[in-house]
C-alpha cells in the first residue's frame, strides 16, 4: 500500500540534511558533466572548421560550412520541444540518458561520415539530443540544490559548457594537424561510457514522481539517500505542479498583455543578439583569426581564451548581480563584450588580443546566463517557465543565424573587420534592450 501524501510530506521534513548535501553534489557532478559534453560537441565544430574547409575531398564552401554549423542548433530547437514532451512522460533522468546517448552516437557517426550531406544530417540529429540536455540538467540541479544556493550552483554547473569548449580547442591544438578532424569527433563518443554510471547513481526527480502520484518510488529514493526534501518540495509551487498544463495558455497570454508585451519583446531580442554573438564567435573565430594571418595553433588558442573566460563570466556576474542588480550587470556585460569585439578589428599585440577575446567571452556568456535567472525574477512565479522557454526559443534563432552569417560574410569576401562589426553590433543592441526594460513585469 502506498503511503499517503501527508505522511510523505512529514517524512520529507524530518529527514537529515547532511545526505542531502552529498546528493546535491552528486547530481551537480553528473549534470555538470552532461553540460561539459554538450559544450565539447558544439565547440569542436568551430575548432575543426578551418581543417574542414581545407579538406579537398569535401571542398566545402563557406556558406555550406556555416549551414552545417547551424544544423545542430536547428536540431536543438526541435529537441527542446521533443525532449521536453518526453520528459513529462518518462522523467528527467530517462530524458538525460537518452540525450547523452543520442548525441554521443551521432558524434561517432560524424567521424565516419563519407560526405558533408551525411555529416550535416548527423549533426542535426545530434542537436535534438543536445536540445534536451540544458533544460533537463538545469531542472535536476536546481531541484537538488539548497534554496539559498540555487543560483550559484546553477551558474557553477553551467561552467561545464564553456570548459567543454576549452577542452575541444585544446585537443584541437595538439591533435588536429597530426590526427585530423575525424579523430576529435570520436572523442565526442566517449560520454556514452558514463551512461551506466548515470543509470546507477542519478536519482529521478522527486517532483516528477510526485506529480505522477508515484509516492512509493519517491519514498524509495528519499530513504535510499537519506534526503531532506523540504526545499525540493517548495519547487512544486505549493502543490500547483499538477495543474501547470492548465495554466500554460494563460501564461503565454500574460506575456503579451499590454503592460508586458514591450518587455517580452525586449527579452526576446536580447536573447537573440546574445546567442548570435556567442555561436557566431564560437564557430568562426578560429577561421577569422587564421585569415588575419595567425597560424592554426594561435587561432585555436583564441577559442580557448574565449571559452575559458566564458566559464568565469556567469559565476562572477552572478556574484556581482547579487549586489548591483541583474539588469545593471547584464547591460555592462553585453557592453564590454561589444567593445572588446569591435577592438579585435584593430591589430594590437597578441597579448592584448587574447585579453580582448577573453572579455568578449566573459561578457557575452555572463550576460546570457544571467538573463536566465533575471527573466525568472522579472515575471510573476506562474510565468517563469513560459517566459524563459519562449525567450530561449526566439533566441535560438539567433544561434542558428550566427554560423550562417559568418559563412555569408566569407563568401562575399568582405573585409575581415566586418565580422567584428556585426558581432559587436549584436552586443550593443542587447545592451540597449536591457536598459529599456522595466524594473518588473
Amino acid at each position: 500500500m502506498e503511503p499517503s501524501i501527508d505522511a510523505l510530506n512529514q517524512e520529507l521534513k524530518n529527514l537529515s540534511t547532511s545526505s542531502n548535501k552529498r546528493m546535491t553534489w552528486l547530481v551537480f557532478a553528473i549534470c555538470w558533466f552532461s553540460i561539459f559534453t554538450e559544450g565539447y560537441d558544439l565547440g569542436i565544430y568551430g575548432a575543426v572548421l578551418p581543417a574542414l574547409l581545407d579538406d579537398k575531398q569535401w571542398s566545402l564552401t563557406a556558406i555550406q560550412a556555416g549551414a552545417i554549423g547551424s544544423y545542430a542548433l536547428v536540431g536543438m530547437i526541435l529537441g527542446a520541444v521533443i525532449i521536453g514532451t518526453l520528459t513529462d512522460l518518462i522523467g528527467r533522468k530517462g530524458s538525460l540518458i537518452i540525450c547523452i546517448s543520442l548525441f554521443s552516437i551521432t558524434m561517432a557517426l560524424c567521424a565516419m561520415a563519407p560526405n558533408p550531406e551525411l555529416f550535416g544530417f548527423y549533426r542535426f540529429i545530434g542537436g535534438i539530443g543536445l536540445g534536451g540536455v540544458v533544460p533537463t540538467a538545469t531542472a535536476l540541479t536546481i531541484e537538488y540544490s539548497p534554496a539559498k544556493r540555487k543560483s550559484f550552483i546553477y551558474a557553477l554547473m553551467y561552467t561545464g559548457y564553456s570548459i567543454g569548449g576549452v577542452a575541444g580547442a585544446i585537443l584541437a591544438i595538439f591533435l588536429l594537424q597530426e590526427h585530423g578532424w575525424r579523430f576529435l569527433f570520436y572523442f565526442g563518443f566517449l560520454p556514452i561510457l558514463v551512461v551506466p554510471i548515470i543509470i546507477r547513481f542519478l536519482p529521478e526527480s522527486i517532483i516528477f514522481l510526485r506529480s505522477k502520484n508515484r509516492y512509493a518510488a519517491a519514498e524509495e529514493i528519499i530513504n535510499r539517500y537519506g534526503l531532506s526534501m523540504e526545499e525540493i518540495k517548495d519547487n512544486e509551487d505549493s502543490g500547483d505542479y499538477k495543474n501547470q498544463e492548465k495554466k500554460k495558455l494563460q501564461s503565454v497570454t500574460n506575456l503579451f498583455k499590454r503592460e508586458n508585451v514591450r518587455s517580452t519583446l525586449l527579452f526576446w531580442i536580447t536573447f537573440f543578439m546574445g546567442f548570435l554573438m556567442i555561436y557566431g564567435l564560437n564557430t568562426w573565430l578560429p577561421k577569422i583569426m587564421r585569415e588575419s594571418g595567425y597560424p592554426m595553433g594561435s587561432s585555436l588558442a583564441f577559442l580557448v581564451a574565449l571559452n575559458a573566460f566564458a566559464a568565469i563570466g556567469p559565476v562572477l556576474a552572478g556574484v556581482i548581480a547579487d549586489r548591483w542588480g541583474a539588469k545593471r550587470v547584464i547591460s555592462i556585460s553585453f557592453f564590454l563584450a561589444s567593445i572588446s569585439i569591435i577592438l579585435l578589428s584593430i591589430k594590437f599585440s597578441i597579448v592584448l588580443l587574447f585579453i580582448l577575446v577573453g572579455i568578449a567571452g566573459f561578457g557575452s556568456y555572463g550576460g546570457v546566463i544571467l538573463m536566465n535567472s533575471y527573466i525568472q525574477t522579472f515575471y510573476p512565479a506562474d510565468n517563469h517557465a513560459t517566459a524563459l522557454g519562449w525567450a530561449h526559443g526566439f533566441g535560438r534563432i539567433g544561434a542558428v543565424c550566427g554560423p550562417l552569417l559568418g559563412g555569408l560574410l566569407i563568401s562575399w569576401n568582405v573585409d575581415l573587420s566586418w565580422y567584428f562589426y556585426i558581432f559587436s553590433i549584436s552586443g550593443l543592441l542587447g545592451t540597449v534592450c536591457i536598459l529599456f526594460l522595466r524594473e518588473k513585469a
